[in-house]
């Protein structure tokens, strides 16, 4: 019988495990910074399935930089409400 692959969620843990040693050295504040970012990657694991032609930690930190971007998108539309209440 042949081996199976292993699915997108247990790619995840393992390259998130893999950096436990770096997460360690980092500053508190840096380690919650850095559990932000692959609690946003770990949102997006059912559309990582799809990517299968990129390697896995790519799509990790692609998914890191999409979470990223909404929020500054997000910031950036409440700037220009906060502006627009004040004129």
């Amino acid at each position: 019988m042949g081996r199976t692959l292993p699915s997108i969620t247990q790619l995840f843990l393992h390259e998130q495990g893999s950096f436990s040693k770096f997460r360690r050295a980092l500053r508190k504040s840096d380690q919650q910074i850095l559990d932000d970012l692959f609690s946003g990657a770990q949102k997006h694991l059912a559309a990582a399935a799809y990517a299968t032609h990129a390697l896995p930690f790519e799509i990790f930190l692609l998914a890191m930089l999409l979470e990223e971007h909404k929020m500054v998108l997000e910031l950036q539309e409440a700037f220009r409400e906060y502006l627009n209440d004040q004129a």
